[in-house]
């Protein structure tokens, strides 16, 4: 008899690490996690199973159909916003092609299953595109319907599966005669700039925040890349995990749409400065923008509205400004890099 597991791929990046580990103390939540790199040595006890492999390859995702009987899916896999303007060719390969393939692995379960799959997928604010800081500095809070016009192929990935999850849940086949669903469940999140306290920054191009904090608890000098007055919305790493589970557990009828903004807070990046200055007095930060990213940066909303995620499944965040910063961030940094 396969056993009952929740997949979740990428599992050794910065969310990976919180899921698995409050997934972990959960009863009867089997994990099987798949990176394409070596899982850190403290999460592999909390897994029913790694696997070290590769989102592409079929092969691979052909045997966990075989093996377990998937009920969700968190697919956190993906190459960041930085990263995929190096190589967008392989960007959108893993990006796409990958959620792909485990949109197909999702059908595939849920017919053997006779129940619909969850696949939860963690967007990003990068499926925005303002077209200059005047509008951006005029749009306020923008909600998930505007302004969708990502200028970064990573933008482009995230916003395209979205609408292949739309696909998959709504339309899938829609020509075919017998009409059968695809058995997906998808939701997804458009995070804003996510900071950790226990990992470090991998390649995004909202970074610049938690770069400045890590930075500045290691004594390592940081070259910020953005102007002072950069605004975005930023949240506490624990505060993501409670999101991705919130939606998970939300009841489907009480969902008004697919895919849902959440943030906390919005600092500028000169305020960000201001609070790590104060917490590590010897911290040697500079701001030196890239011409190049500082764009990328511009074209992303300063604020998103997340009403609809408030009202349909009760989202809040733990951690404020003040409280993030205070409570979690600059403790556990510090006493991470003791």
């Amino acid at each position: 008899m396969r056993k009952e597991v929740v997949l979740i791929t990428g599992a050794n990046g910065e969310i990976g690490h919180g899921l698995i580990s409050y997934l972990s103390e959960i009863d009867k939540t089997h994990i099987l996690a798949l990176d394409v790199m070596p899982i850190d040595e403290e999460l592999r006890p909390k897994c029913e199973r790694f696997i070290q492999g590769d989102i592409l390859d079929n092969m691979l995702l052909g045997r966990l159909v075989a093996e377990y009987e998937i009920r969700a899916i968190y697919h956190l896999a993906s190459i960041l916003s930085t990263k995929a303007e190096y190589n967008p060719e392989t960007a959108h390969k893993v990006n796409v092609e990958g959620t792909l393939n485990l949109l197909r692995l999702a059908v595939e379960q849920a017919g053997w299953q006779g129940k619909p799959v969850k696949f939860l997928y963690p967007s990003s604010i990068a499926a925005y595109g303002l077209p200059s800081l005047l509008i951006k500095n005029e749009a306020g809070k923008v909600k998930e319907e505007e302004w969708c016009n990502p200028t970064t192929m990573y933008g482009c990935n995230k916003l395209y599966c979205e609408h292949l999850g739309r696909y998959y849940t709504k339309h899938y086949r829609q020509l075919a005669a017998e009409g059968t669903p695809s058995g997906i469940d998808f939701r997804a999140i458009r995070f804003p700039g996510l900071i950790s306290a226990i990992t470090t920054p991998t390649g995004g191009t909202s970074d610049y925040g938690p770069e400045m904090l890590h930075h500045a608890a290691m004594g390592i000098p940081y070259k910020c890349f953005v102007r002072p007055d950069t605004r975005l919305p930023f949240m506490a790493m624990p505060d993501a995990i409670k999101s991705l589970l919130m939606l998970e557990n939300a009841p489907r009828k009480a969902l008004t749409k697919l895919v849902y903004n959440v943030t906390s807070f919005n600092p500028s990046a000169q305020e960000f400065f201001e609070i790590v200055i104060k917490a590590f007095p010897e911290a040697r930060i500079t701001f030196e923008p890239d011409i190049a990213r500082q764009g990328i940066v511009d074209s992303w909303p300063a604020d998103v509205n997340d009403e609809a995620a408030k009202n349909d499944w009760g989202w809040k965040p733990d951690y404020g400004e003040e409280k993030a910063f205070k409570d979690y961030l600059i403790p556990a940094v510090r006493a991470r890099y003791a």
